[in-house]
């Protein structure tokens, strides 16, 4: 019989390789004012998730429950929520990065950090869209405020965040080109990109020319070669931070804005996102799906860097 006081969740005391994640039984939250109780139907993983575990990153806290993307059903409603009602089925991101915590049979959160789920998808689908659908919307929407016919390039755009950020940029009217290994351009083109570049065999910047934004979530020398290919006054919105000292100075003399982007919890944004799914406009890529118990298989899974899309915990 099922304890009402407490839930199953994947927990870790410890920071290091996939091994250190473990099953373990925590008291149910209780939804504080503005903030619902959801039962996790469907978590999505991401590459933060499997950073954290290493070594905490933001989160240098012990133990620790990890976990942003969530789908389920509303348990319960704390005060002055007016948004949701028990049973509503929802879909959002916990705020980043302190809000963590969906690898469980429960999470607590702000309601408006939360949207209502589109009918027509599934938990497992809708739970694999929040972190790097809104990263791809606040990136491009938000950030660089694409527009039809604009040229984008999208860095690793087979991956979470990339194969979602192709899907917005066409949205919008862009001319979109991605980066990706030569397997997977049929999976990209098929997202609706105009032109892919196998990065293993080529420079990009000599397949690339006169581009207005760039998104890269690679950072690195990706980055640093990025600002060859924007045209000036162009945008490079990155997902990590910088490592040439000489950016600055090199992007200024072009007009060229450059702006390192930490996805927020959102709710206008992630209306947006359902709204983009409900119209056809936007799905994500399912490659694994796991029982909660086996997440530590796939985060061996996701440190393999060669997944395309997304990894999605099932709760129940």
């Amino acid at each position: 019989m099922t304890n009402p006081t407490t839930m199953r969740a994947i927990g870790q005391d410890i920071h290091g390789t996939p091994e250190v994640l473990k099953e373990v039984v925590l008291p149910r939250p209780v939804p504080g004012p503005g903030q619902i109780l959801v039962a996790v139907r469907a978590a999505g993983m991401n590459p933060t998730d499997w950073k954290h575990r290493a070594a905490g990153l933001f989160l240098n806290r012990l133990p620790l429950v990890l976990g942003w993307d969530v789908s389920g059903v509303v348990e319960a409603v704390g005060f002055g929520v007016t948004l949701f009602e028990p049973g509503d089925e929802v879909f959002g991101m916990l705020p980043y990065p302190h809000g963590v915590g969906s690898h469980a049979e429960y999470v607590t959160g702000p309601a408006r950090a939360f949207a209502r789920k589109p009918a027509g998808v599934d938990h497992v689908r809708a739970a694999a869209l929040p972190l790097a659908a809104l990263t791809a919307h606040q990136a491009l929407v938000d950030t660089a405020a694409v527009r039809a016919g604009q040229r984008v390039l999208v860095h690793a755009a087979a991956g979470g965040v990339g194969h979602l950020a192709v899907q917005i940029a066409k949205s919008r009217g862009a001319y979109v080109i991605g980066t990706a290994s030569a397997p997977k351009h049929d999976f990209v083109r098929s997202l609706g990109a105009d032109e892919v570049v196998d990065y293993r065999t080529i420079d990009f910047r000599d397949a690339v020319r006169d581009v207005d934004v760039v998104l890269d979530p690679l950072s690195g020398d990706t980055r640093v070669r990025s600002l060859d290919v924007l045209r000036p006054g162009g945008v490079l919105v990155s997902l990590l931070p910088g490592t040439d000292p000489d950016e600055a100075a090199r992007a200024a003399a072009r007009g060229i804005r450059v702006k390192t982007l930490l996805v927020e919890a959102d709710h206008a944004g992630m209306n947006a996102v359902a709204d983009l799914v409900a119209a056809g406009s936007l799905h994500a890529h399912v490659e694994a799906v796991f029982p909660l118990a086996d997440a530590a298989r796939a985060h061996a899974l996701g440190e393999t860097g060669r997944t395309t899309g997304k990894i999605v915990l099932t709760v129940r």
